[in-house]
């Protein structure tokens, strides 16, 4: 599931494709805006990000991973 966050002062999102469900990761978004804690999300190919809490000013998360570009034969 695609994740983006928006950091306060940051002229770009972070992106990261995450194994967490959506419940999951809401609840963790949820804890940090509330605590001002870090956010610490791990992403599908083992990194982890942190992003702190005081500093989130978005986070969208989506449904499923993104399509994949790229050349396809075609079908007979």
């Amino acid at each position: 599931m695609e994740v983006k966050i928006g950091v306060q002062q940051a002229a770009r999102e972070v992106v990261l494709e995450s194994a967490q469900t959506p419940d999951e990761v809401v609840a963790l978004v949820s804890a940090a805006i509330k605590d001002g804690t870090p956010l610490t999300l791990g992403d599908d190919k083992g990194r982890t990000v942190v992003v702190p809490g005081d500093k989130i000013a978005y986070v969208e998360v989506g449904a499923g991973e993104r399509g994949r570009l790229g050349f396809s034969q075609p079908s007979s």
